[in-house]
């Protein structure tokens, strides 16, 4: 379970020193630290459970929503989200993982977002679809759909067969938010497929 320091404190306030039995419980390993002022009660927790609590508002995307989904082969160890505005990337090494936070479009951010439950925790991912353009936001335009096609296939090693079961009607309308010619090309190149 997921709690900040000044939770923590207010639990240990019959203390004489709540920082001190705080730092005690820390170091034997009762509450373990994620980042500055956050603590998890177990150890074992999965790294994207984690993810939103540590940078925000936050989802999970790019390559780690793409591997969450099986569209690339490849596992990601990296927890990838997306921000907005936050102007740079972040990136926090953790005892849990590492966690990468990227800029997407304000308009683009709150469009086609899970809501999921596991246990206790809720977090926050992208549909596929969305990951999708979320990953093609961060490449160079590509110069048109046929390169977009190998970079998706190649670069990416997405199955065609994978291409094809993507909502066409969803890429289009998120395209106009990303203001992202990749995007522009993908919906091209979903309608084709």
């Amino acid at each position: 379970m997921i709690k900040t320091t000044a939770m923590l404190l207010e639990e240990l306030s019959e203390y004489g020193s709540p920082k001190s039995k705080l730092s005690r419980m820390a170091k034997s390993g009762e509450y373990f630290p994620i980042t500055k002022g956050i603590y998890e009660t177990d150890r074992h927790t999965p790294a994207y459970l984690l993810a939103g609590s540590i940078y925000g508002p936050s989802y999970i995307s790019f390559e780690y929503a793409l591997s969450f989904y099986g569209m690339i082969p490849e596992a990601v160890y990296t927890v990838t989200s997306a921000t907005f505005e936050k102007k740079k990337k972040k990136k926090f090494e953790t005892a849990f993982g590492t966690f990468t936070y990227r800029d997407v479009p304000s308009e683009a951010f709150p469009l086609g977002i899970r809501l999921l439950q596991e246990g206790e925790y809720f977090y926050r991912i992208a549909e596929v679809e969305k990951a999708l353009c979320d990953q093609l936001y961060t490449v160079s335009p590509l110069p048109n759909t046929k390169e977009l096609f190998l970079h998706l296939t190649e670069n990416l090693r997405i199955e065609e067969s994978e291409l094809k079961k993507l909502d066409t009607i969803k890429v289009c309308e998120y395209s106009a938010a990303y203001h992202s010619t990749n995007i522009k090309k993908l919906c091209s190149l979903l309608r084709r497929l």
